[in-house]
């Protein structure tokens, strides 16, 4: 297993993490908590959700199982009025726990097993797990942002733009480089060496 798997997978994250925080600076403070309907979920509560699970997934994550006795899943889907600073202040502590955590792993701990509602994981496979589960939310937040922005920015490559995007990459030599470098502001790139 290469020795860079784990910052691989903290890069992967914080791009996520990177794309729900521009997305949220895009929502007027008053559609913050904006539901199109009653089954649907405001930015505000996705955030409350994605911070109490990531409380309980990373809160001591290799040795208790990764939905603690205290989280109380129901409500964090309560619309409860958030500030920009309340969502921001939570977005924020989850964000850290996870990352924190991630940080602070080896890789020989990527094949221990963890638990999540007494279902063994692998370490890998409960990372992996997150990885699928946050980019789904944040996803949510970009279309709740792009609905309620008043002018949108893009997140990616802006409609119009990818000839030109195309162009600026492969005019460039081929180089080894994690797809996130360029968004995080870690550019490292190495030649190819084939």
């Amino acid at each position: 297993m290469p020795n860079d798997t784990l910052q691989d997978l903290i890069n992967q994250f914080e791009y996520y993490k990177q794309l729900g925080e521009k997305a949220l600076a895009q929502i007027p403070d008053d559609k913050l908590n904006w539901q199109y309907n009653p089954t649907c979920n405001s930015a505000a509560t996705v955030v409350k959700h994605l911070w109490g699970n990531m409380l309980s997934r990373w809160t001591d994550f290799l040795t208790t199982d990764g939905e603690k006795t205290w989280r109380d899943r129901e409500a964090e889907f309560d619309n409860d009025g958030w500030s920009r600073d309340e969502l921001l202040q939570r977005w924020n502590e989850g964000w850290h726990v996870l990352l924190s955590t991630l940080r602070a792993l080896k890789e020989e701990d990527l094949t221990k097993t963890v638990y999540i509602r007494n279902q063994g994981h692998s370490v890998r496979e409960a990372i992996n797990r997150q990885l699928a589960h946050y980019p789904y939310h944040v996803g949510q937040i970009v279309l709740l942002g792009k609905m309620l922005a008043t002018n949108w920015t893009s997140l990616s490559i802006p409609r119009g733009a990818s000839r030109q995007f195309n162009q600026d990459k492969f005019a460039q030599p081929k180089h080894n480089e994690h797809y996130t470098a360029e968004f995080l502001g870690n550019n490292e790139s190495k030649p190819d060496e084939r």
